[in-house]
């Protein structure tokens, strides 16, 4: 227990992020914020650490169990370091910017942390790419939302793409019509979550056909909707409904290439929404590369949807960066020299002393990760 701790060694969960892959990473995040602002969403920045009470109000009460808290010395109240960003961008748009025009829409990049990672996500620390609308209730919105995500992972390199939609509040809208509460909800929803259909059918009571119905619909957009068209809905269940139809209409229309999968019943990660819910997918790719969906916004339950993506599946998706051009300057290069390159895209490695070993220019520029030499004023590749 006295022993020294290695230097290297960090929490589980924990990582440092070396060259050149954290260059790369930053590269994509601003590559993504790109697509978002060109959709007109402004970039907000809010605090990696604030009071307890911020973070799991509303939405952030779902992962309030993930957060790691710590007493202010200054305030002496209970401070949260943020496990998600989106209820911190909610509250900035129902608070400071309470009294911007609607519907608001922003973005996000930053670093979140939890008390402990998943099986599909091991990492504790991980970084999220988000968007929110908010102060719109058009089916508009969510496919505008889906869509941007689309071409931003799209734009990035990311190929194979699909969307899996969901619908949770269409199963609680049956329970309401059907008078089924309390713990028989509670167990219906668990069989539903298990896919479990003999559960389904022993819980659902006269709604069990509609319910596992349902549970059979999940695949393929075009046969799931065909489905749940032919079911005998309840009127609210039917309007939600219609909203999905019209959802995965508008992203047809703009993406027929993109995969649209639907499970009318999933719920679990989506506790908190009121509508639309969406999962990304890649084919390159294990696990989900964001999520989203419509929910109430800040203590007034503005309606809002937004897109969470999450950067570690995202680099996992990729394929490595290509190497950089990188040249050399030797001890004594002209500064002009190196000034023009990095003016035309280059970067530079100056070489600060003038020793033997570093007179052996190719073998130096190698040692320094150089892909060219600076030779008679000009860039030679190494390799020549």
């Amino acid at each position: 227990m006295n022993e020294p701790i290695n230097k290297a060694l960090l929490p589980a969960g924990l990582s440092d992020l070396l060259p050149p892959a954290a260059a790369h990473e930053a590269r994509v995040v601003e590559q993504v914020m790109a697509a978002f602002d060109a959709r007109g969403y402004e970039r907000v920045k809010p605090p990696l650490i604030e009071f307890e009470e911020n973070l799991i109000a509303d939405s952030g009460a779902a992962t309030a169990f993930q957060m790691f808290r710590l007493m202010d010395p200054v305030s002496q109240r209970m401070m949260g370091l943020r496990p998600d960003m989106t209820v911190q961008v909610g509250r900035i748009a129902t608070t400071r910017l309470q009294g911007a025009t609607r519907p608001l829409r922003l973005g996000y990049a930053g670093q979140v942390l939890r008390v402990k990672g998943s099986q599909l996500r091991p990492e504790r620390q991980f970084g999220q790419i988000g968007a929110e609308l908010i102060g719109s209730t058009s089916p508009a919105g969510d496919a505008e939302i889906i869509l941007m995500a689309y071409e931003a992972l799209h734009t990035i390199g990311i190929e194979g793409l699909s969307v899996d939609l969901g619908l949770p509040v269409l199963v609680s809208s049956i329970c309401d019509s059907a008078s089924i509460s309390g713990n028989n909800a509670d167990t219906l929803r668990a069989a539903l979550d298990r896919k479990d259909a003999a559960a389904v059918s022993a819980t659902g009571g006269e709604s069990a056909r509609i319910f596992s119905a349902l549970l059979e619909a999940a695949g393929p957009a075009d046969n799931a909707l065909r489905i749940i068209a032919g079911l005998d809905l309840p009127a609210a269940a039917r309007a939600e409904w219609k909203r999905l139809v019209s959802v995965v209409e508008q992203v047809k229309a703009e993406a027929p290439d993109l995969i649209l999968t639907i499970d009318p019943v999933e719920n679990r990660g989506y506790e908190y929404h009121t509508g639309v819910t969406f999962t990304f997918f890649a084919l390159s790719v294990r696990g989900e590369l964001g999520r989203g969906g419509r929910y109430p916004a800040g203590e007034a339950g503005e309606p809002a949807t937004g897109v969470t993506l999450f950067t570690d599946t995202i680099m996992r998706a990729l394929p490595n960066a290509e190497r950089e051009r990188r040249v050399y300057l030797p001890h004594g290069s002209e500064a002009r020299d190196g000034a023009k390159l990095r003016a035309d895209g280059w970067r530079t490695v100056s070489e600060l002393e003038n020793t033997p070993e570093t007179q052996e220019h190719k073998t130096r520029a190698r040692a320094l990760n150089c892909t060219h030499l600076l030779e008679g004023g000009s860039p030679r590749p190494l390799d020549e």
